[in-house]
């Protein structure tokens, strides 16, 4: 598997992929993206060299975006509030690779571009009732921080609350 840059050339796999990812979240209850969102800001992460997809064989297996901020951040007490950062986002693992450590691998290739993009701390946040994502990052090392942000999401209609998360690197 490698890790590169996404291009717009991977937009119409990508729509395919987080289709089954949402619909594999909402039949697990957790219906915080719809057919817009995170779909619609891959063009802007491509722009800014934010996205970055893993593949198998020319197969998209996972997906995730590293920007250099993030809305809500200031809601964290964060352990350096003068230390380079950057925050990973959009995180969408190809349905048919569950559970093959993908998630995992996602997390480590994040960390490598961080670090060679000078960044001493990998920071995200992500609503409380995603549970699978909680618990990827905790066993990959991030540690909660103390604050929420609170956030209505038109996707979901409701307002949900995030946690904040953060690895030294």
């Amino acid at each position: 598997m490698n890790v590169r840059l996404g291009t717009k050339d991977d937009l119409s796999q990508l729509k395919l992929i987080f289709d089954k990812i949402i619909k594999n979240m909402e039949d697990n209850n957790i219906n915080i993206w719809n057919e817009y969102y995170p779909f619609d800001e891959f063009e802007s992460d491509i722009k800014n060299e934010g996205l970055f997809v893993i593949e198998d064989n020319g197969t998209i297996v996972a997906s995730f975006s590293l920007f250099n901020s993030m809305q809500g951040a200031g809601n964290f007490s964060w352990t350096s509030n003068t230390a380079k950062v950057l925050y990973l986002g959009r995180v969408g693992v190809n349905v048919s690779y569950l559970r093959q450590g993908i998630g995992s691998l996602v997390v480590k290739y994040a960390k490598d571009i961080a670090i060679k993009r000078g960044a001493k701390y990998l920071r995200l946040s992500v609503v409380d009732i995603n549970l699978p994502a909680i618990n990827l990052y905790l066993k990959n090392g991030f540690k909660k921080v103390e604050g929420v942000y609170k956030e209505y999401s038109e996707c979901s209609q409701q307002v949900l609350t995030e946690l904040g998360f953060e690895l030294k690197i």
